[in-house]
């Protein structure tokens, strides 16, 4: 009898172990996230299995071209991933199939050539200037994507964190940054 309860206790142990190890990271450092839909083809296939670094964008702002996982701000219980594209304070025009940034610099025409294929265009025609803690996102699969030209900005305090790591498929598995522009 004793040595089942020892076996019990060490077993108990290990568990409360693991869980205060794991739970932390999980809650505050990374969290998986699973791809749903066809958004952000070429670069994340439905089915993919992400990690999200929450912890970096708590210590920093998110950059143009990060890829962000997100509460979708008609529904937080929904979670979106897209692509930055606008930051705060600027304003995106999307007309002729190109995205235009205005900014302190002046204008600049988007080059999405180091993550969307030669040939993509994005549709729609849009003007929006962009607040403090506003963002404006898009899907990399410009034709078959819910994003900032449907449902508006997105705003800071929605964003959960960035993707880092594709884990899944092996065969595909990468590490992501912001591109440089």
């Amino acid at each position: 009898m004793k040595s089942s309860l020892t076996f019990i206790w060490e077993i108990a142990k290990i568990v409360i172990i693991a869980l205060l190890i794991v739970v932390p990271i999980r809650t505050f450092l990374f969290q998986p996230f699973f791809v749903k839909g066809q958004s952000m083809e070429p670069s994340f296939e439905n089915g993919d299995y992400l990690i999200i670094d929450e912890l970096t964008l708590r210590l920093r702002t998110p950059e143009r071209g990060e890829v962000v996982v997100f509460k979708y701000p008609h529904d937080i219980s929904q979670r979106y991933i897209k692509r930055i594209i606008g930051l705060p304070g600027e304003t995106v025009n999307v007309e002729g199939g190109k995205v235009l940034i205005f900014d302190n610099k002046g204008e600049q025409v988007l080059n999405e050539s180091s993550y969307l294929p030669s040939g993509v265009f994005t549709p729609g025609t849009i003007k929006m200037t962009l607040d403090k803690n506003q963002y404006f996102v898009l899907g990399d699969n410009r034709l078959a994507s819910s994003d900032s030209r449907v449902w508006g900005v997105l705003p800071r305090e929605d964003i959960i964190g960035r993707v880092v790591i594709r884990a899944w498929p092996f065969a595909a598995l990468a590490k992501f940054g912001a591109p440089a522009y």
